[in-house]
């Protein structure tokens, strides 16, 4: 964290000197030499960061003043820059204005130099730490990623007790080790397969590796095995000649002496030559970090003609995908152990396999909730209650209360944070910021992307990267974080963009630790004794236990004179967050990030935000906020500005003062309950077009004419567009607009009218853009597609959208001779489709070679459908088909047995008759049941007489009819 605050300032520091120093006068030497001692340190601070685990508290009291100076430069800078670099009205009386103004800043200038002075010697006696640590930890000014040799000999210490776990103790393993066995056995192929293995640390890959690899019928098949652990300080040499002997070993033959002196290329060359020589052979790399160390160990594994079988375990899914790409591919994604597993594991190690008492039930539930399913936790948490009196119910409480604390010791759970931090331990320096910042969040809280990866730019912890936008950048890092088995999608967007996500709760403890110690952010849930606000930079609200009314009200008033961000999250106490806002808009004048998202008590914008001079992120996302005042345009600043989902229908003229404007979003859902009709945009300015940076606009009112159309063509940088009440002599005008926007991503257009009112959606037009001979030109950059409204025809240029992965069409209402399908089904990457009230026609024909990509497939309210066809050779990667309210549809999809692929099949509020089918005690007999007996989950909707909505599980009611009989 310390490295990400001062690569900050530094390019403040930059920035400062080179637009701002006419400025400082004889202040610029003193800014030039704390810019340059704090560069000097930057290299030497990454290095004793990622070795701040097992540091001497001195190190670690050096790093935390480094990070403290940084701090207090950013402020001095921006205190300075909002004092005196402000633009002041001219004329006459802009004159007078001056005048007073540099008499009153007279004092605050002498200030302000008295501490760029005090901040000077700071920097200049850390400087002299940082030298005097240098030779005295051994650290160089050079980057490194390996941890330090005592973690190193502590995570082989655990992994060696991974592998003596006897089988008999182990829960939830034998139907992944038939698995994996299995995907070992089959086939007598002559390449070379690898079976990799990967989830988060403590899931027992290992363990469940170890238990495949010693499988009697695996050692019959595969005479000549190894197992190598890799970890993250691997040395390679020392891995190749332990490869070697272990080799040898199993070969009953001497090892070569000349591996003592050999280099990496020649030991190479001896496991290649014994293994070509030997015969079948199974070899497991445990706990692999990086797709290096495979792209080098695979030239020392020959092909052959045997069969033979590589196995690999790791947290990262990169590094699994990598080791399969050039074999016969498979990944086996570890999961937690179902709720039932968990419990007899518990329940096994402290009971000793007996029951546990009544009285236990409710804490012991709590506490296993806590472990989510991992092994590790089970176990290490199984083993600190088993010293606990189990007639002493409160003795469990303290437990349960206390995990967080108990994670910081060094206990029994003390295993477990050692294991979880070391995936921290990994992270390049920017990453281990963005995990930490997800300490703001409370427990099994359901993270929307979106905000998350807004909030981490507007904290400028994202970098800009050459040829990408910031978002993409912030996006690759919560990618990166979810293929390190660190962050758990929960939710899909699109393209498999993460819609939603959470973290471990365990993972979360070890998080909030390290976020403590190094000041990310301070939680405020309700207990004013526990917040320490002096000099906090980021405050979070979160929702109180312990609603005491009364005690709020007696509480004092705080001052966040170094505040920069103010997150509200979840549901939180109305009185504690508004008198906490009341408190940061009186003092807090250098906040640069405020996001009251889903405060519904929050009814409309304070004035004291428009003195923000340095706001960049506003989030009103889910308030009552109605209208925008004037002052809006003061914050000139701004980037982000999130109005979704509140009241506001109209911007002011002043919002085009905006110029670094980047996110704009404003909308009311038209109905809260039903995402399919659409939502209702905001009335623009006539110039909205002046807003040149704008990134994302969603959703703006185009019902006023073809003038604020017009506009939208001279956002170039758009990537996102969601237009509202658009009229249908329109469509002509934005045809050519669309023609400019060479970055656009995603494209909504929503005609004026709702349901079956809506108005025609015209944009089959001719622009130079749309013929053939230019079409890789026009919308090719688009990758999802919304219209919603009616259709008299598909527009033409669809058919060239290569890039398009998802498309929508809602109340499209196309007749039976304009089948939708014939402009989509060649389209090379699309994966999602989704149908609403889109055609009239009687059938839809899925023709063999279409929708190659295809893997989601929603149909819904079309009334007219009454027969599908899935031929042969279509859509042969589809995984999910959702049919819902499609009355005349009686059958299922004729040649639904062809989709292989499909693992999800949902029918909501289908007709009666399909229903009573397929739940009919006689169906497995039936033709039917063979055609969809390959598909894993099938769940039935509808909606029950007395109008109860009733979800059920195909598969499930199924079993239940087979144990009642």
């Amino acid at each position: 964290m310390a490295e990400t605050v001062l690569s900050f300032v530094l390019d403040q520091l930059s920035t400062f000197l080179r637009e701002e120093g006419r400025l400082l006068g004889g202040l610029r030497q003193e800014v030039q030499f704390i810019r340059d001692e704090l560069g000097h340190m930057r290299a030497f601070l990454r290095e004793a960061e990622a070795k701040e685990e097992d540091a001497q508290p001195r190190l670690q009291e050096w790093i935390k003043q480094v990070r403290e100076a940084a701090y207090d430069t950013e402020d001095i800078l921006d205190e300075f820059v909002a004092r005196f670099a402000r633009h002041l009205p001219t004329g006459f009386y802009g004159s007078v204005r001056r005048i007073f103004s540099c008499i009153k800043n007279l004092r605050a200038r002498h200030r302000v130099a008295s501490e760029i002075r005090s901040i000077k010697s700071r920097i200049k006696s850390i400087s002299e730490g940082h030298q005097r640590y240098q030779s005295e930890y051994g650290i160089s000014a050079q980057p490194s990623n390996s941890l330090s040799a005592v973690n190193n000999t502590t995570w082989r210490y655990s992994r060696d007790d991974a592998l003596l776990v006897e089988e008999a103790k182990l829960v939830g393993i034998d139907q992944p080790k038939k698995h994996l066995i299995s995907q070992l056995l089959e086939g007598d192929d002559h390449q070379l397969k690898v079976v990799s293995v990967v989830g988060m640390g403590g899931l027992g890959k290992t363990t469940l590796v170890k238990r495949v690899h010693e499988d009697p019928e695996v050692r019959r098949h595969f005479p000549v095995r190894a197992w190598v652990t890799v970890s993250q300080t691997c040395d390679f040499q020392y891995l190749l000649k332990d490869l070697i002997r272990q080799l040898h070993k199993e070969g009953k033959k001497p090892v070569p002496q000349s591996i003592e002196s050999s280099n990496t290329t020649e030991l190479k060359e001896i496991i290649k030559d014994f293994l070509q020589q030997a015969g079948r052979y199974a070899i497991v790399f445990d706990d692999v970090w990086d797709v290096e160390f495979w792209n080098t160990i695979k030239f020392a594994l020959p092909e052959s003609s045997y069969g033979n079988r590589v196995m690999l375990t790791t947290r990262k899914a990169d590094v699994a995908s990598a080791s399969c790409i050039e074999s016969r591919r498979f990944v086996y994604r570890m999961e937690p152990l179902s709720t039932e597993d968990s419990w007899t594991l518990f329940c096994n190690k402290i009971f000793d396999g007996g029951n546990c008492p009544g009285h236990l039930m409710d804490v012991a539930k709590g506490i296993l909730d806590k472990c989510e399913g991992l092994p590790l936790a089970i176990l290490a948490i199984s083993g600190l209650l088993a010293s606990k009196d189990v007639n002493r119910v409160e003795e469990w409480e303290m437990v349960r209360r206390s995990l967080g604390g108990e994670l910081e010791g060094t206990g029994k759970l003390d295993r477990i944070r050692k294991i979880l931090f070391l995936s921290y331990g990994d992270l390049p320096w920017h990453l281990k910021t963005c995990l930490l910042y997800l300490s703001i969040y409370p427990e099994d809280h359901e993270i929307r992307c979106l905000r998350l990866v807004n909030l981490w730019i507007a904290e400028r912890f994202v970098e800009w990267r050459e040829g990408m936008s910031i978002e993409d950048v912030a996006l690759g890092y919560l990618s990166e974080l979810v293929n390190r088995s660190l962050i758990q999608v929960t939710g899909v967007f699109y393209e498999g963009t993460p819609d939603t996500c959470r973290i471990h709760d365990l993972l979360r403890e070890v998080i909030l630790l390290k976020s403590r110690e190094q000041n990310i952010a301070i939680a405020a849930t309700g207990q004013p004794t526990m917040w320490p606000f002096e000099k906090v930079r980021r405050l979070v609200v979160h929702g109180s236990s312990n609603n005491n009314t009364q005690h709020h009200q007696q509480r004092p008033n705080y001052y966040f004179d170094h505040l920069r961000s103010f997150v509200a999250v979840g549901s939180t106490n109305p009185l504690l967050s508004k008198s906490l806002l009341s408190d940061v808009l009186r003092s807090s004048k250098l906040l640069k990030v405020l996001d009251l998202s889903d405060q519904e008590t929050q009814e409309e914008i304070p004035n004291e935000i428009f003195k923000m001079f340095y706001l960049k992120h506003l989030d009103l996302y889910g308030t009552r906020v109605e209208r925008v005042p004037k002052g809006i345009g003061k914050l000139q600043h701004l980037e982000y500005l999130n109005l979704g989902n509140t009241g506001v229908r109209e911007l002011p003229m002043e919002i085009l003062k905006l110029q670094k404007l980047r996110f704009l979003r404003v909308y009311q859902p038209a109905d809260p309950s039903d995402d399919d009709y659409g939502g209702h945009g905001f009335k623009a300015p006539s110039n909205m077009g002046g807003l040149r940076g704008l990134e994302i606009l969603n959703r703006i009112d185009a019902s006023s004419g073809s003038k604020i159309v017009e506009e939208i063509g001279k956002l170039t940088q758009l990537r996102e567009l969601y237009i509202t009440e658009f009229r249908r002599e329109d469509g002509k005008v934005l045809c050519s607009c669309l023609a400019n926007l060479a970055s656009l991503h995603r494209l909504s257009i929503e005609s004026i009218g709702n349901g079956d009112d809506h108005e025609i959606i015209d944009l089959n037009h001719h622009h130079p853009s749309l013929s053939f001979s230019s079409s890789c030109s026009f919308l090719q950059s688009l990758r999802m597609l919304i219209l919603r409204g009616r259709l008299e025809k598909m527009p033409q240029w669809v058919a060239r959208l290569h890039g398009l992965v998802r498309i929508d069409l809602n109340w499209s209402r196309l007749s039976g001779e304009e089948d939708p399908l014939e402009s989509l089904q060649h389209l090379p990457n699309l994966g999602e489709i989704n149908f609403c009230g889109s055609y009239q026609g009687e059938g839809l024909c899925f023709k063999a070679g279409e929708f190659l990509k295809l893997k989601r497939l929603h149909l819904k309210r079309m009334e007219g459908l009454r027969w599908m066809r899935v031929a042969e050779g279509a859509l042969p990667r589809l995984q999910k088909l959702f049919l819902q309210q499609l009355p005349l549809l009686e059958e299922l999809p004729m040649g639904i047995q062809h989709l292989i692929q499909l693992q999800r099949l949902n029918l909501y509020e289908m007709s009666p008759q399909l229903r009573e089918k397929l739940l009919e005690n006689q169906m497995e007999e039936s033709e039917d049941y063979t055609r969809i007996a390959h598909i894993p989950e099938i769940l039935i909707g509808y909606y029950t007489d007395d109008r109860k909505w009733r979800r059920l599980s195909l598969w499930e009611e199924k079993k239940k009819t087979y144990n009642l009989s």
